[in-house]
């Protein structure tokens, strides 16, 4: 320890100062300098590079606790604190999520659902509890809006729909592709906000043709669909961040990529104990099934 103490030091003070105070010799020092390095610290190294390539491959999105699992998928030995100093060591942290800003205005004109869901978002089953919304994407093009429907058992998109107009065409078309995907049967909960493309006539209707249960936030309460705001701004720290799209269909082709190939097969979700949506549903849908 005191040598290591002179070495880190050594530009603040002499090295025949520092082993005076500290009562060793200087060959003494200059000899362990010149000891291989400690079988700890070369594992602390390797584990280093480890770090960085998985913290590249995710682009940055991924913290201590997604990368240790990573690596512990992997078969590497390691802990979740040992990951992450290693991690404030080389100053490598995932990218802080920022605050979103409203797309949606209620119209007074439209009746509004009662908060069914009343924040539970535990579902026990797939296609049981969806939630939805709205948000934009800048390009150099104009905004580009997306409406997107998550499952709250698996944290899975299962529908979504990119547009230039953020009007009820959007949130129709994103549940009809969520309708297709997942074929639900009737009884299915349905949260939103009060905009106006979720209290619309034509989209009420269209939930009580297929049978599903309307619910929406209480008034200015976003954490009423709390899991819709926290993978929202998922998407823009992770996706969006700084970029700036030229054009509609580079930022409908960079989300589709992110959505698709990314978010719901592969990143990690906390919630789900560091499983992707994808590996979830795998794990505990196709046993069930197995089972009947």
């Amino acid at each position: 320890m005191k040598y290591q103490f002179i070495e880190e030091h050594k530009h603040e003070f002499t090295i025949v100062v520092m082993c005076g105070v500290l009562g060793v010799s200087e060959s003494g020092f200059y000899a362990w300098r010149k000891r291989p390095t400690c079988r700890r610290k070369q594992e602390d190294a390797q584990l280093t590079q480890e770090i960085k390539q998985v913290f590249e491959v995710h682009q940055g999105r991924y913290g201590a606790p997604r990368i240790y699992r990573d690596l512990h998928d992997e078969g590497m030995s390691c802990s979740r604190k040992r990951v992450a100093r290693l991690m404030r060591a080389e100053e490598l942290s995932a990218r802080s999520k920022r605050r979103r800003v409203i797309t949606t205005k209620r119209d007074e004109a439209h009746p509004v659902a009662l908060n069914l869901l009343n924040r539970d978002f535990h579902a026990e089953e797939p296609n049981r509890k969806w939630v939805t919304d709205i948000t934009y994407i800048p390009t150099k093009q104009g905004w580009l809006y997306l409406a997107a429907v998550l499952d709250l058992y698996s944290r899975m998109v299962v529908g979504w729909s990119m547009s230039g107009s953020c009007d009820e065409k959007l949130v129709e078309h994103a549940l009809e592709h969520a309708l297709a995907r997942r074929c639900p049967d009737a009884g299915l909960l349905h949260h939103s906000d009060r905009g106006s493309q979720y209290t619309s006539h034509a989209y009420q209707a269209y939930l009580q043709q297929y049978g599903i249960r309307p619910s929406m936030s209480r008034k200015g309460n976003c954490w009423d669909n709390a899991v819709m705001e926290s993978f929202f701004g998922t998407l823009k720290d992770e996706c969006v961040r700084e970029t700036f799209y030229s054009s509609h269909d580079e930022a409908r082709s960079a989300l589709f990529v992110y959505i698709e190939a990314y978010y719901n097969r592969i990143r990690r979700h906390s919630t789900l104990g560091y499983m992707s949506p994808l590996q979830y549903e795998r794990m505990r849908v196709v046993p069930m099934l197995q089972s009947i």
